[in-house]
């Protein structure tokens, strides 16, 4: 049991720090290319809009948390 949660803990600790170093991921949809095919034509991803990447979700989550802290203290 304690092996499990301190592979827990450092396994949270690494995707806290991915996060803070690289918050933007590949898009899942496009694979990073910026687009896809649609009934056989290129187009443009929707989901990244072209950009080819997303937010990761621990930086989303830890920017909605900032957003709040920030607007309950000021």
């Amino acid at each position: 049991m304690l092996i499990a949660s301190a592979a827990l803990l450092a396994a949270l600790g690494y995707y806290a720090a991915l996060c803070a170093v690289k918050p933007f991921a590949p898009c899942r949809r496009c694979h990073g290319t910026g687009g896809i095919l649609r009934f056989g034509k290129p187009r443009t991803c929707p989901r990244c809009r072209g950009k080819r990447l997303r937010l990761r979700i621990g930086r989303r989550t830890h920017n909605a948390w900032r957003r709040t802290h920030d607007a309950g203290t000021s």
